[in-house]
């Protein structure tokens, strides 16, 4: 730690764009104690649920922790959260104090961190496992800790995105809680002073999330940081709003993970993925939440928190019909469509006012860093947050007299319209949803997603057959692993359009030299492991691939190559060509017999290209056409592609945005009303 010159504490580390959640760890951790556990007994993945009752799995979970070391990443001290429940020493305090240097030198996703400490201290402070010396230590942690960009202390913290904004206001909620006449150094404020601050924030991000879901959507990822923020507010904050609203927010996340999972696999389309996650169910950061409270999934204990926090609860119980859609595999097809998120050009619409900072840094959580309509709003919060020095933001520092000259000669906004495909990357707007699952794989995108923008990290269509036996196809914005990189991201976003079991993407990759990336690989390319299907057969340029009864056919227009060397050897498929357009068909034996009979039937169909269309007469939905430009059309009906519904699905039919969401299956419903704060349901 340094000092600025404006007396300011500074903390300065090494910084890197990762690649995983995964790549953040605990440096230097001391030996364990003895008889604490040393080798890792690997969990298996559960394809069908593993006990019907939650209080099975969640014995099971236990019993699993309870056998493990702390995993390596910087949650895996939660475990020792679950060996003080059940008394289960040793515990292993060296880890837990590696978790508050980690904070008190504030690395980036301190505040993940905080949340198990925050746990720590309102759950076990007075448990006999623990020393005085480390709870004292974790209380100074939490009292010196910086809640708010606009605290003292220059760092590379993230603090704007939207999983970042609940951590940080969850943990000053309950910091302030905790303290509530204390004074916290760091900000000179009284903990009741912090619970007043944050409240709004809290309350505002509940709102937004209720009524228009997340701009994170569907994120294998950041829904464990989501779950684990709010799992806390339910459990500990004595506001009966923020606890009622917090409860409603987490079965839509439950809701979300039931409708647009398959077995246990959160493989749909993603607002932020990373390789890793995609290509392997167990490695999601949510997949032991999955295995907990659907049944199905592994305990991984990779990138993972909110399992154990769930498991802690006393008061949050998943409503049963969501574990039941979460397991509806006798329904022969199931469709979902939902909307996520806003339009940053409807910012009003939300009562989000640009001239007011609190609500800029709302719309800094879709990432709306050089967005025409906030870009000088955004370059006044680094200014008014020191965030010139925040190392996430390099790029922006490098270029800060050019950013200058444009907000002071107004020229931002058509600075920003010139350059907005480039440079608006990594925003997240409104995004139509569409997933279709059967009992033997599922197909899920993002409808017609920013065409031609390029791409950060959203993932905008996977077929699943399996936890490892998926497909997708991206445009790689450059050989790296970092976001918009070969397969995290897209250098440029497709035009993706679905209907039931039939997929189509369209690419058209530019050429122009832009601020942030410049497409230097013209090609398309899809993700097809050779070696996790059952069968993988090759006939008029279709592959096909068999894995169980579910069945895929992949088709690219430019024809393709199989990579031969490396790592990616016979999973990746490449296509030469800035335009190009990949066509999906899925199918299963049950409806298509046998895995014979479903190729014959696409290598008798009628495929035809011109230009940047395509007109596909697929076997088991007739025509459809579609383009760059043109509409979807199924047997001559024009197919929506937006202005979806919150939900729409055989459990749930609500409007966007809503003002109470009810679903029901079979003998078991759930109604949430948000404004009169009522959450009722069966089985709870």
């Amino acid at each position: 730690m340094g000092w600025h010159e404006n007396n300011e504490p500074v903390f300065r580390h090494a910084f890197f764009d990762t690649t995983s959640v995964t790549d953040f760890v605990f440096k230097d951790v001391p030996t364990p104690p003895p008889a604490y556990p040393r080798e890792r007994h690997e969990d298996n993945y559960a394809w069908t649920p593993i006990a019907v009752a939650y209080e099975e799995r969640r014995e099971a979970f236990f019993a699993h922790v309870i056998k493990n070391p702390s995993p390596r990443g910087i949650k895996g001290f939660f475990y020792e959260l679950v060996r003080l429940y059940k008394h289960q020493p040793p515990i292993h305090e060296e880890i837990i104090r590696a978790a508050l240097t980690y904070i008190n030198d504030r690395y980036d996703c301190s505040d993940f961190v905080m949340l198990g400490i925050m746990r720590l201290l309102f759950q076990f402070q007075e448990s006999p496992l623990l020393s005085t010396e480390l709870v004292s230590e974790a209380r100074q942690t939490i009292l010196n800790f910086k809640y708010w960009p606009d605290e003292p202390g220059i760092d590379s913290m993230c603090s704007w995105t939207e999983n970042h904004q609940i951590m940080f206001s969850c943990n000053e909620y309950l910091a302030g809680q905790l303290f509530s006449d204390t004074i916290f150094p760091n900000s000179g404020m009284t903990g009741h002073e912090k619970m007043l601050k944050a409240r709004p924030r809290i309350l505002k991000w509940l709102e937004l999330r209720f009524r228009t879901g997340f701009s994170e959507w569907l994120s294998h990822i950041y829904y464990d940081e989501d779950l684990t923020a709010l799992i806390n507010l339910v459990d500990f904050c004595r506001d009966p709003i923020i606890l009622r609203w917090s409860m409603m927010v987490l079965d839509l996340l439950f809701m979300d993970m039931a409708l647009n999972s398959f077995h246990g696999t959160f493989g749909s389309t993603h607002g932020r993925s990373y390789t890793r996650e995609k290509m392997s169910a167990g490695k999601e950061s949510t997949t032991d939440t999955a295995k907990l409270m659907f049944g199905m999934g592994v305990f991984s204990g990779l990138d993972n928190m909110s399992a154990v926090c769930l498991a802690l609860s006393g008061r949050y119980r998943l409503p049963q019909v969501i574990s039941e859609i979460a397991n509806d595999y006798e329904r022969t097809e199931m469709i979902n469509r939902q909307r996520m998120g806003i339009k940053i050009k409807e910012a009003d619409k939300w009562g989000l006012n640009l001239k007011n900072p609190e609500d800029v840094m709302i719309l800094l959580s879709l990432e709306a860093y050089t967005h025409p309509l906030t870009f000088a709003r955004v370059f006044d919060l680094f200014d008014r947050y020191r965030w010139w020095e925040n190392q996430f933001f390099s790029m922006f520092k490098s270029k800060k007299l050019l950013i200058d000259i444009l907000r002071q000669t107004k020229l931002d906004r058509i600075f920003s319209r010139i350059l907005e495909k480039d440079i608006t990357r990594n925003t997240r707007e409104e995004v139509n949803i569409y997933t279709y699952r059967t009992p033997d794989y599922m197909l899920s995108s993002a409808q017609d997603y920013r065409k031609g923008y390029g791409g950060d990290q959203q993932h905008i269509w996977q077929a699943t057959l399996s936890p490892e036996a998926v497909c997708f196809s991206t445009h790689p914005g450059h050989t790296g692993d970092t976001s918009a990189g070969y397969w995290i991201g897209s250098g440029n976003l497709p035009r993706t359009a679905q209907f039931k079991n039939v997929l189509i993407a369209v690419y058209r990759i530019s050429r122009l030299p832009g601020i942030y990336i410049t497409n230097r690989l013209f090609f398309t390319h899809a993700w097809f492991p050779q070696d996790k299907f059952d069968e993988v057969r090759e006939e008029g340029g279709w592959i096909f691939g068999r894995k169980g009864n579910g069945y895929i056919a992949l088709y690219s227009r430019n024809g393709y190559r199989w990579r031969e060397a490396g790592e990616y050897a016979h999973r990746e498929v490449i296509a030469e060509g800035t335009r190009n357009i990949w066509v999906c068909e899925m199918g299963r034996a049950a409806m298509d017999r046998r895995f014979d009979d479903f190729i014959r039937s696409i290598l008798q169909a009628r495929l035809f290209f011109a230009g940047e269309g395509i007109r596909y007469a697929s076997p088991s939905q007739g025509l459809i056409e579609f383009g760059w430009d043109e509409a979807m059309r199924v047997k001559g009906k024009a197919i929506a592609l937006d202005g979806y519904p919150r939900y729409e699905n055989p459990y749930s039919s609500a409007p966007f945005p809503p003002e109470e969401i009810t679903v029901s299956h079979g003998q078991h419903w759930l109604k949430l009303d948000f404004r009169r704060g009522i959450r009722d349901a069966s089985g709870l």
